[in-house]
């Protein structure tokens, strides 16, 4: 397995501070008598937060926005800036401007979506220059229906929107208060067996409308003539799927060709097969209208990110060959736009990419893709596939993301680490970047510092697991042990800053945070996180015990003897299954969405492609195997305390799984306690909802590490 050159040695140190922060002049450095104080669940909910970043043609002016969240009443305040990118040291300008989604035009404009006449979400555009606004908003579109989302073509006289449309409809703003699926008189909705999904993620399905793409002309920076659907009337042959896809698709879904005449885009079938399905398609529409094509139809998994090299001579996308498998590697595909002829150019590089984007000349691709703890930026040669992985940061790369080539060799991208979030920066000739925003680096600076501490062991197997201790710098005296177990379960708790799930918070609380990338997790290898497949809780719970050994035998402060776990998802189950399998070792556990029983779990979860995978088949075809990793059947096994949170309109994971768990705790008598949010969905968004959460867990952590400390929960 390749590893990067600083990764190779394990157990070493990695003080997290980024080049932002070292820029920064920290209040307590400047004053002795301020101290630096441990961050807080209220700075991690109030930090600001950095957009992702668009550039102008010429990529001289990049706009991005920073989101504020109010310490008194927790309302969002979004607010755009301009800032130039070919003069150093220049600093960034508000833009008095009330919008999302921005992106400029080929004449220089900026183009977002605010609320326009009617109250509707319209198009809107305004010059922009170095100083500010160039000029006064105008409204571009005046459609009948709120845009949710749009793309402009390269040459600027095209304009691409989406919204949720009945399939039925040829106009964006067609009539749709008939429903078939509500009968009258009462106020129930009638779903069809044979309709697909009645319910995805935290939100239930209205049969018969999906996400749809329309293209409309542009002239002089106004919409003109009807707006076609680039999935042509139903029944002649177009896809009958969401675009963009859901239940989490952007505009990564949709892409305009160099010369505007054409739209690529990625549907998935509705239907019956839904549920059970992975296998999204880039089509080709033609904007003009008619029948689009299907690109992929010969793979029957996942093909995505269609992405037109700006000569126009290429297609890159990704695709996965499993059907039915959503961690499924993903490889960088290439599509000669004028032979059709198809090349997996990454096929002998075992990462999987997650984006994609072309430098300005269409000489190389840039992507990222997960790589032992980090998310770096890798260059694609498009003739050879030779992979490159770039050295942008001093120190580790982390997360880098939201990568945007510049002409001159230059990338612009948002790097975010365990130590901070996500700041802006500029690379020059392929080499280390120079930080151009300085979002949340002042309040990180004034907080107390922490250290990051790589290290891996021999796991399951033998093979090679990595892990990471988070904890607070400089303190002295032994630290008790909150051990983190992550979702997915193909995932990471890579280096990267979370709003959510953050290990720095719960450090500056006086905890050494482990997490350990157990079997099944991303970024070492598709054979490692295919290992989980059909063992849920074999060798993960494996890795899990000797990560926590090696953790504790690697550095002395932590005390071993006051341990709790913690984890959400698929980390919830673990807490779960730990309670059953593991029942003496920790002294408490944090359940989050947690799976409980697999049997209630297959039949009440949306996505049944995914167990299906992950237990080669459905509960009747694997009932057997259903029940080996079933934490309900060692219930009897329960001694822990533990609190148990979850969400109403969470349908990944419904929250009954989280109410059965609490009944066995109440039923035992085993200390417990349960959080429930109604309007959270699978995560924990709204920012008092996340308050809440934080000051309970830490409560609940307080109560049985540090009893002498301990605060009461709410």
């Amino acid at each position: 397995m390749r590893l990067p050159n600083r990764a190779r040695f394990p157990l070493t140190t990695f003080p997290l501070v980024t080049l932002a922060a070292l820029l920064a002049s920290p209040l307590s450095a400047q004053n002795p008598r301020i101290a630096a104080t441990p961050m807080s669940a209220e700075d991690l909910v109030t930090l600001p937060r950095l957009g992702a970043p668009v550039v102008s043609k010429d990529g001289k002016l990049a706009v991005y926005t920073v989101t504020t969240i109010s310490a008194d009443d927790f309302t969002r305040t979004s607010q755009m800036y301009v800032k130039r990118l070919d003069r150093d040291g220049a600093q960034p300008v508000k833009l008095d401007l009330k919008g999302s989604g921005a992106t400029f035009g080929t004449d220089g404009a900026l183009y977002y979506l605010a609320e326009g006449t009617g109250g509707t979400m319209q198009v809107f555009r305004v010059a922009v220059g170095a100083a500010g606004l160039a000029g006064k908003p105008a409204q571009v579109t005046q459609l009948g229906r709120s845009i949710e989302g749009f793309a402009l073509a390269p040459g600027g006289d095209r304009l691409a929107v989406w919204a949720a449309v009945p399939r039925n409809c040829t106009d964006f703003a067609c009539d749709d208060s008939v429903r078939a699926y509500a009968p009258r008189p009462g106020d129930g909705r009638l779903y069809q067996g044979d309709g697909g999904f009645i319910r995805h993620w935290d939100g239930w399905e209205t049969p018969g409308t999906i996400s749809r793409v329309f293209t409309l002309p542009l002239a002089n920076g106004k919409a003109s003539g009807p707006a076609v659907p680039v999935d042509g009337a139903i029944g002649a042959g177009g896809p009958n799927g969401d675009t963009p896809t859901a239940p989490f698709g952007g505009g990564e879904d949709i892409a305009w060709a160099p010369d505007g005449n054409a739209l690529y885009f990625v549907a998935r079938e509705t239907g019956a097969d839904e549920p059970y399905s992975t296998n999204l398609d880039i089509w080709r529409a033609d904007a003009a209208g008619g029948v689009p094509t299907n690109l992929t139809a010969a793979n029957e998994a996942l093909d995505a990110l269609p992405t037109p090299s700006p000569d126009g001579q290429y297609l890159a996308y990704i695709a996965m060959a499993r059907p039915g498998y959503e961690a499924d590697r993903q490889v960088v595909m290439l599509r000669d736009l004028k032979s059709g002829v198809t090349t997996p150019l990454t096929q002998d590089f075992d990462r999987s990419f997650s984006s994609l984007a072309w430098t300005p000349d269409s000489r190389y691709l840039i992507a990222t893709a997960q790589d032992v703890l980090d998310t770096p930026a890798f260059r694609i040669d498009p003739r050879t596939g030779k992979v490159l992985r770039l050295d942008l940061m001093a120190g580790n790369e982390a997360h880098i993301g939201n990568v945007v080539p510049l002409h001159g060799e230059r990338l612009l991208f948002t790097r975010d680490s365990i130590g901070a979030p996500a700041e802006l920066f500029l690379s020059k000739n392929w080499e280390q970047a120079e930080p151009r925003t300085m979002i949340a680096a002042e309040q990180m600076g004034n907080l107390a510092p922490i250290n990051v501490e790589r290290f891996s062991f021999k796991g399951a197997n033998g093979d090679t697991v990595w892990g990471q201790i988070t904890k607070l710098a400089n303190r002295p005296g032994k630290m008790p042990v909150v051990l983190y177990v992550h979702g997915g379960p193909q995932g990471s708790f890579n280096d990267g800053w979370s709003t959510r799930w953050n290990p720095r918070v719960v450090a500056s609380q006086g905890y050494a945070v482990v997490s350990v990338d157990f079997h099944g997790s991303t970024g070492y290898g598709q054979a490692f996180t295919d290992a989980i497949n059909r063992d849920w809780g074999g060798k993960p719970l494996e890795d899990l015990k000797l990560g926590l050994a090696a953790a504790l035998e690697q550095d002395s402060q932590i005390d071993g003897s006051r341990a709790c776990a913690m984890g959400a998802s698929y980390g919830g189950y673990m807490m779960n299954w730990i309670a059953g399998q593991w029942p003496d070792r920790f002294d408490c556990l944090v359940q989050h969405d947690g799976l409980f029983d697999m049997r209630s779990f297959y039949y009440t979860t949306e996505e049944l492609w995914f167990p299906k995978w992950d237990f080669g088949g459905s509960y009747e075809e694997q009932k057997a195997l259903y029940e080996k990793w079933n934490p309900v059947n060692y219930v009897g096994n329960w001694k822990t305390p533990m609190l148990v949170i979850t969400g109403e309109k969470d349908f990944r994971v419904p929250y009954t799984q989280g109410i059965a768990a609490f009944t066995v705790l109440q039923e035992k008598d085993i200390p417990s306690q349960l959080l429930i949010f109604p309007e959270e969905n699978h995560w924990v968004l709204d920012p008092a909802n996340s308050l809440q959460w934080h000051r309970t867990v830490f409560a609940w952590l307080d109560r049985w590490l540090k009893p002498d400390e301990a605060r009461g929960g709410e």
